[in-house]
């Protein structure tokens, strides 16, 4: 039995000059021996499942709810509900420190564990990242013991920058995986904004991820500019971004026409690269071959349109009837996209001469039974067949 004693013990045993601060919770906390803080350390370590360490923490909290350490026991239970992968209670109870303004390391990388792993996202994830590099710089500072060979010292050292190393990598992983989450184009931009302002040389190591980050929060925003300018970025650190590359071949040459070059460049490119995509571990085949047509038929229309629109006075359009026909076949799971393709379609149709009616009105008459803004136009065009003799 242990003896009655005033002596303060931290948490976080067992630390060698700090440099284990940042693997251990609560890392501000002492606590005092025989006290009801005391016994419940003793039961969480000594639980023999994460089911046990919920209820020692329930009793604690019923207990004891106004206890100056309540963040500490609110930082137990979000990483124990991590465990349990009962994320929702995870992010609940993380998100009741940062709200009483606690955070430490520990606390920080289990709430972003249980966002990233729920597939939910929220200001308090973004919140912890970007407190996240000045936090190891608090947590992660060995002092060398003054007994501490050079040999130690020195493994002492390269294990606290590796550690350290590691949180910031999933600090930045974390980011890139929560910003695609955020719907709010403004919101996204500012994330961006700050997170290269906190985590130096960002915007040379994740180029690529960046100014995709922004090219999807202007996309959304619809600001098309910007879009375009961080989408060339984008394109330059990541030549072979399908959806980049796609999108902007789409908009120079069928959304603004502007520039069809780059549009047939870009098209052309998207078709290489969706050819040859690789299937990623835990989707579908279904689900991947539906992706894979859905890229290859955006890209086959824009080349079908640039065709066609370079026609011109030789109304030879053999080259585009058969793209935007590919592209037709390709958008199945994408009726929006499919009835333009087959508008488009019935169009070159008609502009070839002579007029193939027949064939244009099949095309049409397909977009017209499609819901989305071709419908209309399509009927429209029909009418006009119909009482230019075609049937």
């Amino acid at each position: 039995m242990r003896k009655s004693s005033c002596i303060f013990l931290p948490a976080l045993v067992f630390l060698v000059a700090g440099v284990l601060r940042a693997q251990q919770p609560c890392p501000g906390y002492s606590v005092v021996v025989n006290t009801a803080e005391d016994q419940l350390m003793l039961d969480i370590n000594g639980a023999e499942n994460p089911q046990d360490q919920i209820a020692a923490l329930d009793k604690y909290a019923q207990a004891h709810p106004d206890s100056k350490f309540m963040p500490c026991v609110n930082e137990y239970y979000t990483s124990t509900y991590v465990k349990l992968k009962d994320y929702d209670k995870a992010i609940e109870y993380g998100e009741k420190d940062l709200a009483a303004d606690y955070f430490d390391l520990n606390l920080a990388l289990n709430l972003l564990r249980a966002y990233v792993a729920s597939g939910k996202t929220g200001d308090s994830a973004f919140e912890a990242i970007f407190k996240i590099p000045d936090e190891i710089k608090k947590e992660i500072s060995p002092s060398r013991p003054s007994k501490m060979s050079d040999e130690e010292w020195e493994k002492m050292q390269k294990d606290a920058a590796e550690q350290a190393k590691d949180h910031r990598a999933y600090a930045v992983y974390a980011f890139f995986q929560l910003l695609p989450r955020v719907t709010d184009g403004a919101k996204r931009v500012e994330y961006l904004d700050k997170f290269q302002q906190i985590f130096p040389g960002a915007a040379t190591e994740y180029a690529a991820q960046i100014n995709n980050g922004y090219f999807e929060a202007y996309r959304l925003s619809n600001q098309v500019d910007k879009m375009l300018e961080y989408g060339e970025k984008t394109v330059e650190a990541d030549p072979n971004n399908l959806v980049v590359l796609n999108t902007l071949a789409f908009v120079y040459g069928v959304v603004n026409r502007s520039n069809m070059e780059k549009a047939d460049a870009y098209a052309g490119k998207a078709v290489k690269v969706a050819e040859e995509m690789k299937k990623p571990e835990g989707v579908s085949d279904e689900d991947f071959k539906k992706e894979q047509n859905n890229q290859l038929g955006m890209a086959h229309l824009t080349l079908g349109y640039v065709d066609f629109a370079k026609a011109g006075k030789s109304r030879k359009v053999a080259t585009a009837i058969k793209e935007l026909k590919t592209a037709a076949d390709l958008l199945d799971a994408n009726p929006p996209l499919q009835a333009q393709a087959l508008f488009y379609l019935g169009n070159a149709y008609e502009f070839e001469y002579p007029a193939n009616h027949g064939a244009a009105l099949e095309a049409l008459r397909k977009a017209a039974e499609l819901p989305g803004p071709f419908q209309g136009p399509a009927k429209e065009l029909i009418e006009k067949i119909r009482r230019a003799g075609g049937r």
